[in-house]
């Protein structure tokens, strides 16, 4: 009869991955179960078959310096390029250059978390009420808004400035305002957690989604499905490594956990206390780079060709960006909060034709030539993906210790790991996920010890 697991990891993304592997390097007996069919959760990485470039349908780029990504990419030899380009804005009916960002910063560092939380769309009202006399603190205002909601994609009528400040502080000292690209995308790095899991024998079982969590201290039983089987495991401790929107989805809901007992209160606050972003990404191919004979702003001599990020007022693609350094006609839209919740549950073509009616208007190039130069479209629903439910996680009004409340072990048996419970301020990114993962996969070995 085969031994149970000591540890069961329930979730292969990078926290159930990265705890996996120290987990199986200290000699524990790991096993994950993974309701998709691939590893890497809201990592996923295609490769485009025309450019043999990986195209990324969730997370892309390499925040800042963060050690938990770099290390290993640098040790296995894996070539990293930063993002390069210039920005370019479209406000006011025209292309222009983007001159706001030091007034943005400005207005972001007026946020104090020494205060009363609020939301950020109440710091702004407050910190600017002043703006609609003077145009360029009003754009200034509303350029700092779609930051907020575009980066973090995020409500700004919930986020909480306090959340939002510990974020900032801790992107500075990773120097978090700087982007790379990984040389095969995020999938380099899934190369690597999969050969570290296999050198310490962890199991993989993909397609196994978990129904329900029957738990006491020292002992959980698993209920599972793969299939049209049921299936059970055993263990005495459990990572629970779900996204945030799986954690608070109703426990009937396809793709949730049923806990029996529930979790504890301390667990349940800090559910009711975190919110889930949302992001429609959509990468497109086109025979050529269109944008290459578009003048620039301000300069009919030079064109667009080396633009990296385009931001705009636009109501369902607001943010673009090229693959630059490298030169491919290929462009990512990016539609956060209220533009994912209209797109969200549309069909391909209905996404596709959106994309294709913003890129006419922001660059004046007529849908039916767009339409001939277009060749083809990626992307994941990740709002109607029972398995994500949405993009990624941030902080709401008052949430002030609850990622670590989330976080917190119950009974030596449940263990929670995840981008939503990171403590280092890296909420919504793949280092924090990481990170999230090497602390749970502590907790878990002093109990070994």
């Amino acid at each position: 009869m085969a031994k149970n697991p000591d540890v069961i990891v329930i979730g292969a993304g990078a926290a159930g991955l990265a705890a996996a592997a120290e987990l199986g390097r200290a000699g524990l007996l790991v096993t994950i179960l993974e309701a998709r069919d691939r590893i890497g959760g809201r990592m996923f990485t295609l490769r485009d078959p025309v450019y043999q470039v990986p195209i990324e349908l969730g997370a892309e780029f390499i925040h800042g310096l963060p050690p938990e990504t770099w290390t290993p990419l640098q040790a296995a030899g894996v070539s990293i390029t930063e993002v390069a380009g210039e920005a370019r804005c479209f406000r006011k009916g025209r292309l222009s250059g983007c001159d706001f960002f030091s007034q943005v910063d400005d207005i972001l560092r007026k946020m104090d978390d020494r205060l009363p939380d609020e939301s950020f769309l109440n710091f702004l009202k407050r910190c600017c009420r002043d703006s609609a006399s003077n145009p360029e603190e009003q754009e200034a205002m509303e350029r700092a808004l779609a930051y907020v909601t575009g980066f973090n994609a995020a409500d700004p009528d919930r986020v909480g400035v306090h959340w939002l400040v510990r974020g900032m502080r801790a992107e500075e000292k990773i120097e978090g305002d700087r982007a790379f690209r990984s040389e095969h995308g995020y999938s380099d790095l899934l190369d690597i957690f999969q050969r570290e899991l296999t050198a310490a024998n962890v199991r993989i079982q993909t397609e196994t989604v978990v129904d329900s969590i029957e738990w006491a201290q020292g002992r959980v039983e698993i209920t599972s499905r793969r299939g049209t089987k049921s299936q059970k495991f055993s263990t005495g401790h459990v990572l629970v490594t779900l996204p945030l929107a799986v954690l608070q989805a109703a426990a009937d809901d396809h793709g949730a956990v049923r806990f029996t007992p529930p979790l504890p209160r301390t667990q349940l606050q800090a559910l009711e206390k975190l919110e889930m972003g949302k992001v429609i990404r959509v990468t497109l191919r086109f025979h050529h780079r269109f944008w290459d004979t578009i003048p620039a702003p301000g300069n009919e001599k030079n064109t667009l060709s080396g633009m990296s990020f385009l931001f705009s007022d636009d109501d369902w693609f607001p943010t673009w960006w090229t693959t630059m350094p490298q030169k491919l006609p290929m462009i990512t839209a990016w539609a956060p909060f209220r533009c994912a919740e209209q797109l969200s549950g549309k069909s391909r073509s209905f996404v596709i034709d959106r994309c294709l009616q913003t890129l006419s208007r922001l660059f004046t190039v007529g849908v039916e030539e767009l339409t001939q130069l277009f060749d083809d479209a990626y992307f994941h629903d990740w709002q109607n993906d029972p398995f994500s439910r949405g993009a990624y996680s941030y902080g709401g009004v008052d949430a002030d210790g609850a990622q670590q409340a989330l976080a917190s072990p119950v009974e030596n048996t449940l263990f929670f790991a995840g981008e939503a419970t990171d403590i280092t301020g890296h909420n919504g990114t793949v280092h924090g996920a990481i990170a999230s993962g090497h602390r749970a996969a502590k907790e878990i070995l002093r109990d070994f010890h």
